[in-house]
């Protein structure tokens, strides 16, 4: 019942929140390097950084967590409002990274494994961001990560901390979900979120012991990694708008549902994790079998991408 409660509280809030985006015109506008085209309402993702605040006061989540998570939320909240420079954006990203290292107690850890981590985390909390282009992507790709952490023993008690973010998704997707968004995620959205994802990522792989569990970012890293390799070769700004992610190409030049495209990156990360959960739980998750598959998974999504820009070259030809 108070999960339920707490869903509709989280609408009633989304509500809120648009009332407010409409009176001072927080709004998407689309351009040139859109996947949209009509005025959005933005920073719905807003929902997110709220949910891990009602968790906090119900108990539920670190105070550590939580100011990570409000932190980059209030500077990318800011951001989405008013773009600012790429100073206070980093330095909100390092002290949040610095939050989370002390919550799971990183800093005890060989000082060699620290700039690894921060790198992974920066680089996935970005790449989140980047991957941020179409209906329904975001909310959809965090519900699948969220599900397949609660099916981990490891993570039984921070059960309900997963349920109210998974909570705050549907509330989210309510209004993303859909052919004309009603709201987008934002810079608000898209980086609070990574944020918690990255944090249960790194949580997940100390409790297990298993750095196989990766492979739940496996989709939108591939993608997203790919794709900077692509505009790095081409000489292009990476910290520019672009359309060049294969999702983008999909939706805009070959003209398929956002939401379908979304729905197929999210299910086909969901049973990559659900493999993942089951060869783990068969003590049969080996170092060798995570590489085939993420070598496997990547040159299939090479020789999709090659086929997809040949496809529009010929298109725009």
């Amino acid at each position: 019942m108070i999960y339920i409660t707490l869903l509709v509280l989280l609408v009633g809030i989304e509500l809120l929140y648009f009332k407010i985006a409409d009176r001072y015109n927080i709004i998407d506008k689309p351009n040139s390097r859109s996947s949209h085209s009509t005025i959005t309402l933005r920073g719905g993702g807003i929902i997110f950084p709220i949910a891990i605040s009602i968790a906090f006061f119900l108990g539920s989540v670190s105070w550590e967590l939580t100011l990570a998570v409000l932190i980059v939320a209030v500077v990318s909240f800011i951001d989405d409002i008013k773009p600012l420079s790429q100073l206070p954006r980093f330095a909100s990203h390092v002290i949040a990274v610095g939050l989370v290292f002390y919550d799971l107690n990183l800093f005890v850890e060989s000082l060699w494994l620290l700039p690894i981590v921060f790198v992974l985390l920066i680089g996935w909390v970005n790449a989140f961001n980047f991957m941020d282009g179409i209906n329904g992507i975001t909310v959809l790709y965090a519900l699948t990560a969220i599900i397949s952490f609660s099916f981990l023993p490891t993570q039984v008690s921070s059960l309900p901390l997963l349920i109210t973010m998974g909570l705050s998704c549907v509330a989210f997707g309510i209004f993303n979900v859909r052919k004309k968004a009603k709201t987008f995620a934002g810079d608000v959205g898209s980086i609070s979120m990574a944020l918690f994802l990255g944090y249960f990522m790194i949580k997940t792989i100390l409790d297990t012991k298993q750095l196989g569990y990766i492979l739940f970012f496996s989709v939108y890293g591939i993608d997203a990694v790919i794709t900077i390799l692509n505009r790095i070769k081409k000489r292009e700004n990476i910290f520019q708008p672009h359309r060049s992610h294969l999702y983008q190409y999909l939706a805009n030049e070959m003209g398929f549902s956002h939401v379908l495209i979304s729905v197929i990156y999210a299910g086909v990360q969901l049973l990559i994790n659900g493999l993942i959960i089951y060869m783990d739980n068969q003590g049969i998750l080996s170092g060798l079998f995570v590489l085939e598959l993420l070598l496997t998974l990547t040159l299939v999504y090479l020789l999709l991408r090659a086929l997809i820009v040949r496809k529009v070259n010929k298109i725009r030809l």
